[in-house]
């Protein structure tokens, strides 16, 4: 499977957990700290990935690099997925299940990070099996990676999208993703221009304290005139 490109998307990081972990060497124990991050850009594309440092913001960027280097496509069928999909990795075990439209994510804490990221909005879901964290990301991001989207099977099994599941079902999808579309292209907008006023206001505060340190170095000369008068004033008297 190629990579997929992470300078191309408009990724968002999540912290799914970070512990602190210690390593036994022959003068003692050597502690670090290593975090479980996913990413992912609400449209689609999603990644995980490990990230161990000596300290939590290193741990987490190494995360971060790793989840982009690690990307999969998620083909969504409007707000949810196509079909029911189950998937294990380790002793964890994951099953993904599609739901109508305004049911939410109904997942636990990893798995409901995972489904964010991808953009998956309407979704039933069920950990069986071990619960840790890294094992259930793992399984997560496999089941997705096992989706097909109904044009690619269709493709495979040489039939049109309509013969596979029908004109009703075929319009309903349709109609779907244009809405997701719509939403997604909204909350984009959304978030630039958030980012674009904070960027504002804070050059707005930077030029604040430029003007108020120009206005107190001015008084500071002022006060040195004034006592260049008092010497002034005092060679008069003598």
């Amino acid at each position: 499977m190629p990579r997929i490109d992470a300078s191309k998307l408009n990724l968002e990081e999540t912290v799914v957990e970070v512990n602190r972990v210690a390593k036994v060497v022959k003068g003692g124990r050597r502690f670090s700290i290593r975090a479980l991050v996913v990413v992912g850009d609400r449209n689609g594309y999603v990644g995980f990935g490990f990230g161990k440092a000596s300290e939590y913001t290193e741990a987490i960027r190494k995360g971060v690099e790793e989840a982009k280097k690690h990307l999969v496509q998620v083909p969504l069928a409007g707000t949810t997925i196509p079909y029911l999909v189950k998937t294990t990795f380790g002793a964890s075990e994951v099953l993904l299940k599609p739901a109508a439209p305004g049911t939410g994510v109904i997942a636990g804490g990893a798995v409901r990070a995972v489904l964010e990221a991808a953009g998956v909005r309407d979704i039933l879901t069920k950990t069986l099996g071990s619960t840790n964290k890294a094992n259930t990301v793992q399984a997560c991001i496999k089941a997705l990676g096992e989706l097909r989207s109904a044009d690619e099977e269709a493709a495979r099994r040489g039939k049109t999208v309509v013969e596979l599941l029908g004109r009703k079902q075929t319009e309903r999808l349709a109609v779907a993703a244009a809405t997701v579309a719509e939403q997604a292209a909204a909350a984009r907008a959304a978030r630039e221009e958030e980012a674009r006023e904070a960027r504002a206001a804070a050059a707005g505060r930077r030029e604040r304290r430029g003007g108020g340190g120009e206005r107190r170095g001015g008084g500071g000369e002022r006060r040195g005139g004034g006592g260049e008068r008092r010497g002034g004033g005092g060679e008069r008297r003598r």
